[in-house]
């Protein structure tokens, strides 16, 4: 087997394309559908179906494919997912009705879902002290393909139709599916124990509180999601490309912070992290209220950038002390239900994000994702009081 640090570079690598492939359309779809539908109530549930599909396709799946890695192996897992994304994305560039889309995204999610095998794969080859780290270099190349992805996204639909963004992301995928396959070693499974079991893994451990926590503040930070395109187009007659570019620099911002954010918080207790994560969370509180009253797109953009250097402390870290709570032989079913939690939350978020912007207007998006943060601090700061997690 190659050395550790080659193979996760090659996973490193692998998230950081196809996920950018995905990106290349995420701040878009909102775009893509006005122009496929002049019925503004079929454009209301599509813009937040289009996003909501894949999430609800993992959330129902996220754990069945986890426990089917515990047993089989991660990599076929991958496998799986990588071609499950090329399908549905030359899928996507192919058609052009509203609720074959719809269908297509929901498919991709329950046919997909790469992240959750990903990083059970790197748990099997990386050692425990370093697994904040693992978690850390996955989420910054998810990232760095979100940069990288809606940057090219928006400079593809500045010059060319939506066909070639889809088109271009199923090759991507198809390419990434080539080198999973080829150069990532299989790992054998690990043998289970008899305590290893689901009412084992959720009796007294902390998990269900890290969860509650990683998914409120998830529920945040998706808020924005169906209104970001219109709202920075609208609030700031700004070009696509720089939709994209700030739409990105939240990740750019995660990038530079997550492996730093990763080393401050080893060898913490989950009590302590829970404190310093509060205090992130004050911080996010204060970028996001600065976001919604700006009216510089220099600013807004810089704001971006600085919140997602707070959100490096966050994910990450909640996601290493998850996998903790669980032996080797059940890390696929854990960060299976770890992604599910994720995907509801996310879903809860942009479903919420969008009723709020069609009710009230884009003018109160960050209004609201600041009051989220403030319930997200609220629960943190009543977990530590109970002592629900040690």
């Amino acid at each position: 087997m190659p050395p550790t640090r080659v193979l996760i570079s090659l996973l490193f690598a692998i998230q950081l394309v196809s996920m950018g492939a995905m990106e290349m359309s995420g701040p878009f779809w909102p775009v893509h559908l006005r122009g496929l539908t002049d019925s503004d109530a079929l454009f209301s549930v599509a813009s937040i179906a289009v996003y909501v599909g894949p999430m609800l396709g993992i959330l129902l799946t996220s754990a069945f494919w986890g426990r089917i890695g515990d047993r089989h192996g991660h990599k076929l897992m991958m496998i799986r997912a990588l071609v499950g994304l090329t399908l549905t994305q030359l899928a996507l560039a192919l058609v052009s009705d509203i609720w074959a889309i719809l269908l297509l995204r929901f498919l991709q999610g329950a046919c997909a879902g790469y992240i959750a095998p990903a990083q059970a794969y790197g748990v099997s080859i990386e050692v425990p002290a370093r697994r904040a780290r693992l978690f850390a270099l996955l989420q910054i190349s998810t990232n760095v393909g979100s940069l990288l992805g809606a940057v090219l996204g928006g400079l593809i639909l500045d010059h060319a139709t939506f066909f070639w963004i889809n088109l271009s992301a199923a090759a991507l995928c198809a390419v990434c599916t080539v080198i999973a396959a080829l150069t990532l070693p299989d790992v054998p499974p690990q043998q289970k124990t008899v305590t290893t079991s689901s009412a084992v893994v959720w009796r007294g451990s902390a998990l269900l509180p890290l969860l509650a926590v990683m998914g409120i503040l998830l529920l945040a930070r998706l808020l924005p999601q169906t209104s970001f395109a219109l709202y920075v187009s609208s609030t700031f007659n700004v070009s696509n490309a720089w939709v994209g570019l700030c739409y990105g620099l939240l990740a750019l911002g995660f990038i530079l912070s997550a492996t730093a954010w990763a080393r401050h918080f080893e060898g913490r207790t989950q009590a302590d992290s829970l404190r310093r994560i509060a205090w992130v969370v004050l911080g996010c509180i204060a970028l996001t209220a600065l976001a919604g009253i700006t009216r510089n797109p220099l600013v807004f953009a810089l704001g971006y950038l600085v919140w997602g250097v707070l959100l490096g402390a966050t994910t990450p870290v909640l996601m290493a002390l998850i996998s903790k709570t669980a032996d080797s032989a059940s890390q696929g079913h854990v960060l299976g239900i770890a992604q599910g939690t994720a995907q509801f939350a996310s879903i809860a978020g942009i479903s919420l994000g969008g009723l709020l912007s069609q009710v009230y207007g884009l003018a109160y998006t960050y209004l609201f994702v600041c009051v989220a943060y403030v319930l997200a601090l609220l629960a943190i700061l009543a977990l530590r009081s109970r002592r629900v997690v040690p």
